[in-house]
C-alpha cells in the first residue's frame, strides 16, 4: 500500500506575506518607482493613463496599500492632519464647516482624523496629538497653550491652527468673536423696542466659553439703553425648557436671546405650549441660520455667521506645511447679520 505523502495546508491569511510594492511592480509589468509615482499622485513625473491603470488594477488585485510610515519618511513629513474632537456636542453648523475642511484636505492629498481627546485638556491633550506624529493639528475651541504648540511643534506639526476666542502665541489662529454674536442679538431687539430681554445660558459642560462672551455682547448692546439683560439658564432639555416657561410671566419679560437657534427652538416650543403668544408677548431670536429655523412657525430671527470657507483653512494648512517658517497668522473670521423674520 502506498501512502501518500501529506499535502501542507494552504497558508492561512495571517501566514500569508503582505503583497508588497515590488509585487504590484512585477504583476503591473512596470517598475517600482512607477508603483510609487502613480500610488502617491506624483505629478512631477508623467506617466500614461494605461500605465497608471496597471498599476491601480495591479495594486487592487494584490490587495496593496501603500505604507503611510515609509511615504512620510520619503517625505520628510506625515500628510496626517489631527483635528480633535470639540469637548461638546458639534451644532450642524458647525459640523458642516468641519466636512467641507476635511474634503478640502483630502482634494490636497491630506489624511484627516479626527481625535476623540475627551478627558484630555491642554497641554496634556497636545502630548497625546504629538504621539501620532501628525503634520498639522487644528485645535476646536479654547485651552491650548503655548507650551502645548511648542511640544506639537518639536514633534513634527508644522502647521498648528487654533479656532478659538483669543490667539495662542505660536499658533495660526482664526479667532471666532463670539461677544459679537450677542452684541448684534441685542442691538436687534432693542431696535424693535424690546426693554426687557432674556439671554439663554445653556447649561451643559463647556459652552461656557461661548455663551460668555454671548451674554456679555447682549449687555453691551443695552447700555446707554433703559433695557434690562436677565440671564436665563437653561438645560438642552424639553422638561428644562417647559419649567422655564412656566415661569416667564413672573419673569417680566418682552423678548429673549436663545444663544444659538436650538436652544431658541426648545424655548419657543415651551411658551408656545404654555400660552405665550411669540413675538407678541415675546421676542425670540437665535444664532447660526440652521435650515430649522426657517420651518419653525413663526419662522425664527437669528444671527447669521460668516464662517470661513472649508477650503480657506485647508490652504492655510497647505501654505503653512509647505513653508513652516513663516510668522504666525491670526484672522478674524467671523462676520455677523440679522435674518429678521416672524419671531421678533
Amino acid at each position: 500500500m502506498v501512502q501518500i505523502p501529506n499535502q501542507p495546508a494552504p497558508p492561512s491569511p495571517a501566514q500569508r506575506s503582505v503583497p508588497t510594492s515590488a509585487d504590484v511592480a512585477r504583476l503591473a509589468g512596470v517598475s517600482r518607482a512607477t508603483v510609487s509615482y502613480v500610488l502617491n499622485n506624483t505629478s512631477a513625473v508623467r506617466i500614461s493613463e494605461p500605465t497608471r491603470r496597471r498599476v491601480h488594477d495591479a495594486a487592487k488585485e494584490l490587495g496593496y496599500v501603500p505604507h503611510a510610515a515609509a511615504r512620510s519618511l520619503r517625505a520628510g513629513h506625515s500628510r496626517l492632519v489631527l483635528m480633535p474632537a470639540p469637548h461638546v456636542p458639534a451644532n450642524p453648523l458647525y459640523s458642516a464647516f468641519i466636512y467641507e475642511v476635511q474634503w478640502a484636505l483630502s482634494r490636497l492629498d491630506y489624511t484627516v482624523v479626527q481625535y476623540g481627546s475627551i478627558g484630555l485638556h491642554g497641554d496634556e491633550a497636545a502630548r497625546a496629538w504629538a504621539e501620532l506624529r501628525p503634520v498639522a493639528v487644528i485645535v476646536p475651541g479654547a485651552g491650548l497653550g503655548p507650551k502645548g504648540v511648542a511640544v506639537l511643534k518639536r514633534s513634527g506639526a508644522r502647521a498648528v491652527v487654533t479656532m478659538g476666542p483669543e490667539p495662542v502665541e505660536g499658533a495660526h489662529g482664526m479667532l471666532l468673536d463670539h461677544h459679537e454674536v450677542g452684541r448684534v442679538a441685542g442691538a436687534h431687539l432693542v431696535a424693535r423696542g424690546r426693554r426687557r430681554i432674556g439671554v439663554v445660558v445653556p447649561a451643559e459642560r463647556g459652552l461656557s466659553i461661548y455663551s460668555g462672551p454671548r451674554l456679555d455682547g447682549v449687555r453691551q448692546a443695552v447700555q446707554d439703553t433703559d433695557a434690562t439683560v436677565t440671564e436665563l439658564p437653561l438645560a438642552y432639555e424639553e422638561k428644562a425648557a417647559a419649567e422655564l416657561a412656566g415661569r416667564w410671566r413672573s419673569l417680566g419679560l418682552d423678548a429673549v436671546f436663545g444663544y444659538n437657534d436650538e436652544y431658541a427652538m426648545l424655548l419657543t416650543r415651551a411658551l408656545q405650549d404654555e400660552g405665550i403668544t411669540v413675538p407678541d408677548q415675546t421676542a425670540v431670536i437665535g444664532a447660526d441660520d440652521l435650515m430649522l429655523g426657517r420651518l419653525l412657525r413663526p419662522r425664527l430671527s437669528t444671527v447669521h455667521m460668516e464662517l470661513p470657507a472649508g477650503r480657506d483653512l485647508a490652504d492655510l494648512v497647505d501654505r503653512v506645511v509647505r513653508d513652516p517658517g513663516g510668522v504666525p497668522e491670526t484672522n478674524q473670521v467671523l462676520g455677523f447679520r440679522v435674518e429678521h423674520r416672524e419671531s421678533s
